[in-house]
């Protein structure tokens, strides 16, 4: 043995370079990757309340939906030749329109408390000063969302109606059938629900600056042409129900316009004595 005396090596010298006390870049990756998983715990959370509301809206409904049907046939009713009824083909569709029925009446009643878990879901990655709208935006979610299917139901469909029945003649008699009633006119009320959202939806982004009122002139003819796409891909197949929707959207687009221009993020004046220096 060497008489030099030993010492201890430093410790962090003789640690090796992919040791994971240091931040390298596979630790960074693995705290990115759990910050993924915290935010998808996070959405998977506002999504469970959701779901809950909206059931217990669903059990509420229920004990109405045959009240709640007959006023969802008032706008047909009066248009249905005489001794027309409406038909269910198979023994448990009568049930099971009920059940959808209650289900979408159950959304739209729990409506402010679910557009409150989504801007909630929203709110940790906007400023504090914008925080503040969080509560007026949920409930301008649940308005515009409910205004926008009232405008359907009592707009829309006796027009939309009307028109359909008109192609009855001696040899064509209307027999609707429970489920296709319902389909369409679900599909219509959730379609213009969500198309009157376009207004919150512009002033959310023109409150973080992505959007400008002189931006949003500039791409008219675009959201013309966006507007019949939408109603193509949101209403049935047939040229009175689009028009009928996309008439609305481009209504609601230039409603949009004056929204980002009121409240949309001022840009700051420059200052004229940076501005003469760095001339």
């Amino acid at each position: 043995m060497s008489g030099q005396e030993q010492h201890p090596k430093d410790p962090e010298k003789s640690r090796p370079k992919d040791d994971p006390g240091k931040d390298t870049p596979e630790s960074q990756e693995s705290s990115r990757e759990m910050g993924l998983l915290d935010h998808l715990d996070e959405l998977r959370k506002h999504l469970f309340r959701s779901a809950v509301a909206a059931f217990i809206g669903f059990v509420a409904c229920y004990a109405f939906a045959e009240r709640m049907f007959e006023l969802l046939m008032a706008p047909l009713t009066p248009l249905l030749p005489e001794n027309t009824h409406l038909i269910f083909t198979s023994l448990p569709e009568g049930f099971f329109t009920y059940l959808k029925l209650a289900a979408v009446a159950g959304l739209f009643l729990t409506s402010p408390y679910i557009f409150y878990e989504i801007w909630l879901f929203v709110a940790p990655g906007l400023y504090k000063n914008e925080r503040k709208w969080l509560l007026p935006i949920a409930f301008f979610s649940a308005f515009f969302f409910t205004a926008g299917a009232l405008f359907g139901y009592f707009v829309v469909f006796p027009f939309a109606f009307k028109f359909f029945i008109g192609f009855t003649t001696e040899l064509i008699r209307p027999m609707p059938s429970l489920k296709e009633y319902l389909s369409f006119t679900i599909k219509m009320l959730l379609a213009f629900g969500l198309a009157f959202e376009l207004p919150l939806f512009i002033f959310f982004l023109a409150r973080l600056g992505i959007v400008t009122s002189v931006g949003l002139r500039k791409k008219r003819k675009y959201a013309i042409l966006c507007a019949f796409i939408a109603s193509a891909v949101l209403t049935p197949p047939d040229v009175v129900s689009q028009s009928l929707m996309a008439g609305p959207l481009i209504l609601l687009y230039e409603l949009s316009i004056w929204v980002a221009h009121l409240f949309g993020k001022k840009k700051k004046p420059s200052d004229p004595e940076k501005d003469s220096a760095s001339g």
